[in-house]
């Protein structure tokens, strides 16, 4: 489903076209690297690599009167984006970044290469170049219920396995 197809969606289809008549919500265009103001904050999308086939997938940058983060919660693998993310995640001061599955083998039955998401695995990799001070701004979201990072006493999350980011 594309913008205005979503929109008219939204705007014909209860519970959400009530929130659209009663001005509980006011919906707004979004476009591909255009800046939306919102109050004291700058709200940049941008399209990622992912399945497509009922919208885009995006990304998004927020910027305040002092800090700046970057908000991808859902994406292909780091290689189809054509972005870099590392440089991206040093010139913004938080980083919220897809981390549903921790690594091949996770889903027993089912072939990973088929879901194209980074493993956190894989992120940590591209990302161990970065400063210490750039690590820290890294915050994994978006972890599928069979993701080891979930559960606190596990070796994944203790950084027993893989060294911590």
């Amino acid at each position: 489903m594309r913008c205005q197809e979503c929109t008219d969606y939204l705007k014909s289809n209860g519970p959400w076209s009530q929130l659209v008549e009663y001005r509980n919500i006011a919906l707004r265009e979004l476009r591909h690297n255009r800046v939306v103001k919102l109050g004291g904050l700058s709200v940049t999308p941008f399209l990622v690599p992912h399945r497509d086939e009922f919208s885009e997938t995006v990304g998004y940058t927020i910027a305040g009167a002092n800090k700046s983060a970057l908000f991808i919660p859902d994406i292909n693998k780091w290689a189809r984006w054509d972005r870099d993310i590392a440089k991206v995640i040093q010139g913004v001061d938080y980083a919220l970044i897809d981390a549903t599955f921790y690594s091949a083998g996770e889903l027993p039955g089912r072939d990973m290469s088929k879901i194209p998401h980074p493993f956190v695995t894989e992120t940590m990799a591209l990302l161990a170049d970065l400063s210490a001070e750039d690590k820290k701004k890294v915050w994994f979201i978006h972890l599928n219920h069979t993701n080891p990072l979930l559960r606190g006493d596990s070796e994944e999350s203790q950084g027993r396995k893989l060294e911590r980011l």
